[in-house]
């Protein structure tokens, strides 16, 4: 017996669409500071997440995210939005965010700092773009839960915080990759999520 990981369709009828891979984006929800092409940048990722065959997973909120979340749907790919609020009314009304470019909105209650943990537990990686102090805060989580990180570089400082960061924190970490290309960028972070579930796999035939 062999892992399998699932890169076809959604809602097709197959048994393991479960095994779909599931990449998360993080970025900023005010993009004022990322520069022209950041909102574009954005809408690639979140196509090519659907093109080499994940769904995409965001914080439902807008900027950056929500342009991934635009790209994810113009290939007809599934995308999932976790909120910090307990409700939509609460969704839209106090948090004001979107509802638009998401199949599904999981209500967590938790504002932004326990909706960020979901966020990266759920997902089987982490991309990060343009960003703020709530991208940094995604970024440590998925860090210290050894998910494959990929962060993309642009016109934006938020890469060069990320390698300031990596560097000063003194601990090395082989699970983050960096390019400056979205189709080159999730290639390399699903070539790490891949190597990560056929480590599981082996592990658990062999306790």
């Amino acid at each position: 017996m062999e892992y399998l990981c699932y890169n076809g369709p959604i809602g097709n009828g197959d048994k393991h669409n479960h095994l779909k891979l599931k990449i998360g984006v993080s970025g900023a929800a005010e993009t004022g500071h990322c520069g022209i092409d950041a909102l574009d940048k954005a809408k690639e990722l979140g196509r090519e997440i659907v093109r080499q065959g994940g769904m995409l997973l965001t914080g439902a909120t807008t900027g950056f995210p929500l342009w991934s979340a635009m790209g994810a749907k113009e290939e007809k790919g599934v995308s999932i939005g976790l909120s910090p609020a307990s409700s939509e009314r609460e969704h839209v009304e106090t948090y004001r965010l979107p509802v638009d470019y998401m199949d599904l909105i999981i209500y967590t209650g938790f504002g932004f700092p326990g909706r960020d943990l979901l966020l990266t537990r759920s997902c089987d990686a982490i991309v990060i773009g343009c960003g703020r102090i709530g991208t940094i805060h995604e970024f440590t989580i998925a860090f210290e839960d050894n998910k494959p990180i990929g962060i993309l570089e642009g016109s934006w400082t938020m890469d060069e915080t990320i390698k300031e960061i990596i560097e000063r924190g003194y601990r090395p970490n082989e699970k983050i990759v960096f390019d400056a290309d979205p189709k080159r960028l999730i290639e390399k972070v699903l070539k790490l999520v891949e190597a990560d579930k056929v480590k599981e796999f082996r592990l658990g035939k062999n306790e």
